[in-house]
């Protein structure tokens, strides 16, 4: 191996990768029964941390940064004049173990710029993980992007190399899509979830009849938007998402920001990046989807097309429908107590549990974690203050702002009004 022509190939592959924010996981049980290496296991990866604290990580490159598609959006686009790499199939291999046997790595993510065709990217992509499984016995945790337009025949085979795939939507609406990316099309996207989620069913079927029925995608699949580029507002990114989850049963949608990368009438301005506080917002949003039982339409519709930077999306979600409240805290089932500001899903469960043996009172409620600044407008119990009597939507958010602490309350605010300009001015 030429290590200093590896380690160039590697510093422009390594970096061209760091966009796709889609490689943090979970749900892979691929345990090691053969005395290979690695074990994916109960981690996670990608510089994330598992629930006892430990910080775990993966190689995360691209097979090549050559691309035959030039989307607006994408570092990689073919008239974008860059430094341009390709790994073979081999070096990926002999790169992964290697890091692996240093314990640098635990695992494995593998996107790449499409060249030629889909097909021709994917069949090495689907080459670099049979080759890490069979002949290096490797066990460790393994991602592959799934290339859009891709055969069934080469995204069931990844599957069964592969503990999670995904395929990258890019831009949340059809519109967007063609506005950026005309040479794409939607549909190309579909196809691989598609034939993921099959072949899911079909592994879930089969295992409950035979026993050694081989192991299909564990992980499950994802896939990521960019938010930002094409002027959606949040209500159509998040009915996205919805659909997504619903359609394809994704185990998780992942946003990111845009960063401006060229000056293109069609795009923001350079300097004007999607601020931190957007992404937070979408990601509590996708949360409460998910875990609380919230519809996105009550979330977001015509009347609230957009989130509220200022406050969390249940807080806003409840001060839009103060009627419903205060709720009693010794009473309500569990999807009301999960609606209340303040109160997550861990002291939903401490409340149920704790209720069962005594009444649950004001002092009671901290020590189970909730956070009352924001709790304490919208609930009942003995000892309460009911300060929420007396209060409209406007003067509860005022109150609870001037009371937080959060570091981030007043960070955005500048960022936050350069870019709404510099979008204004894109979509208008």
């Amino acid at each position: 191996m030429n290590f200093e022509r590896i380690k160039e190939k590697l510093e422009v592959l390594a970096d061209a990768a760091k966009y796709d924010v889609s490689c943090a996981s979970s749900g892979s049980t691929r345990k090691n029964t053969n005395k290979g290496l690695g074990n994916s296991s109960g981690m996670g990866i990608c510089h994330s941390y598992t629930e006892d604290g430990r910080c775990v990580s993966l190689l995360k490159i691209l097979l090549t940064n050559y691309c035959i598609f030039d989307c607006a959006y994408c570092v990689t686009r073919k008239s974008n004049d860059i430094k341009r790499a390709a790994f073979q199939v081999q070096e990926v291999v002999d790169l992964t173990i290697q890091f692996y046997r240093r314990n640098y790595i635990e695992g494995l993510f593998l996107s790449s710029g499409i060249f030629k065709n889909a097909d021709y990217t994917m069949e090495r992509l689907v080459r670099v993980a049979k080759k890490l499984r069979e002949e290096e016995n490797f066990n460790g945790y393994i991602h592959l992007k799934s290339i859009p337009g891709a055969s069934d025949e080469l995204m069931r085979e990844a599957g069964l190399y592969a503990d999670r795939l995904s395929v990258n939507i890019e831009i949340p609406t059809e519109q967007g899509l063609k506005k950026l990316a005309p040479d794409k099309n939607r549909e190309d996207f579909i196809k691989p979830m598609r034939k993921v989620k099959q072949e899911i069913q079909v592994y879930r079927s089969e295992k409950k009849k035979f026993r050694h029925t081989p192991v299909y995608a564990p992980a499950g699949q994802s896939t990521q938007m960019i938010i930002g580029a094409s002027g959606e507002s949040d209500a159509q990114i998040m009915y996205t998402s919805a659909y997504f989850y619903k359609k394809f049963q994704m185990k998780r949608v992942y946003y990111s920001g845009y960063i401006p990368i060229s000056y293109d009438p069609r795009l923001p301005a350079i300097g004007t990046e999607v601020p931190m506080m957007r992404e937070n917002r979408l990601y509590q949003t996708d949360w409460l989807l998910r875990f609380y039982g919230f519809d996105i339409r009550e979330l977001l519709n015509k009347e609230t097309p957009n989130l509220d930077m200022d406050i969390d999306p249940k807080l806003s979600w409840a001060l839009r429908n103060l009627s419903f409240f205060p709720v009693d805290i010794n009473t309500a089932d569990k999807s009301w107590l999960a609606r209340i500001p303040g109160i997550g899903m861990k002291s939903v469960h401490k409340i149920l549990s704790g209720r069962r043996h005594q009444t649950i009172r004001w002092y009671d409620l901290k020590r189970m974690g909730v956070a009352l600044n924001r709790a304490q407008y919208f609930i009942h119990c003995p000892g309460s203050p009911h300060t929420h009597k007396d209060h409209t939507s406007a003067q509860i958010k005022g109150l609870i702002m001037s009371q937080s602490t959060s570091k981030y309350q007043h960070a955005y605010n500048g960022q936050l009004n350069l870019f709404q300009s510099a979008t204004t001015a894109l979509v208008s």
